[in-house]
């Protein structure tokens, strides 16, 4: 990671603790970064504090509304090059005659109107400073579709829109944005360890995926770092999947 040359980089991740957080938080440090990590967990001290122990070099954000983060990023580090909307939400199992609307509402709350709200508060910051990278992590469910999880796939899609839209909005302002796409992803957002510890339900998982096993989190990681690099710097508006060819 040291070719990246992220060094004086300031980089806000949000939900840390969640989906390919924890990955993308060591690879950007690797990088050279200065991360700043978000996690609604941070509310409470005690923990905030365990987790700036246990990565040495970060800095923890107490604050959740997006305009207070920005502020709170601003403040101690006067500027924000790269935003990294890491958004984790539940795949709801329902087929599509008893999905919940409410479900729905919640996934589209989580995986779209938060992220939107998030970038919405820090481009003007990027446009003030003539240059910015944007990259939402969302999902490749919605390249393919899947099955009784009607409503996670269309939030999933919402996001992915959204990062080609604002790549055209936002690309005379210098301010790339793109979305890694993961699916079949180890994590324990999405597969439990005692799911995989079991070697059926495991196998079953992994005949849908061509290269035949999950991904790391530390390769989405990179691709993410990848992103906000200066080698990352003419490519926008992209959904890049990260599936081990499943979509």
């Amino acid at each position: 990671m040291d070719g990246l040359a992220l060094q004086g980089e300031i980089v806000l991740v949000t939900y840390v603790r969640h989906f390919v957080g924890p990955a993308t938080v060591r690879t950007l440090q690797l990088a050279g970064a200065t991360v700043i990590c978000h996690d609604p967990s941070f509310e409470a001290e005690e923990t905030r504090r365990a987790f700036e122990e246990e990565v040495p070099g970060v800095r923890a954000t107490a604050v959740q509304s997006p305009e207070a983060i920005l502020a709170d990023v601003l403040a101690h580090h006067g500027r924000l090059d790269s935003l990294v909307s890491n958004d984790p939400f539940p795949a709801v199992r329902a087929p599509i005659e008893t999905a919940s609307v409410a479900d729905l509402r919640d996934a589209l709350e989580a995986l779209v109107v938060r992220p939107f709200a998030l970038v919405a508060a820090c481009v003007p910051t990027m446009k003030a400073q003539g240059r910015g990278k944007i990259v939402l992590v969302t999902s490749a469910a919605p390249l393919r579709g899947i099955p009784n999880y009607a409503a996670y796939a269309t939030a999933r899609g919402g996001a992915n829109a959204l990062a080609v839209t604002l790549g055209r909005e936002l690309a005379s302002y210098n301010i790339e944005v793109n979305a890694v796409a993961p699916n079949f992803v180890e994590s324990p957002s999405y597969f439990p360890p005692q799911l995989l510890a079991d070697p059926e339900a495991k196998a079953k998982i992994l005949k849908n995926v061509p290269l035949g096993r999950l991904g790391r989190g530390d390769e989405v990681a990179a691709l993410i770092a990848y992103l906000v690099s200066p080698h990352g710097g003419f490519m926008t508006g992209r959904v890049l999947p990260i599936d081990g060819g499943w979509s």
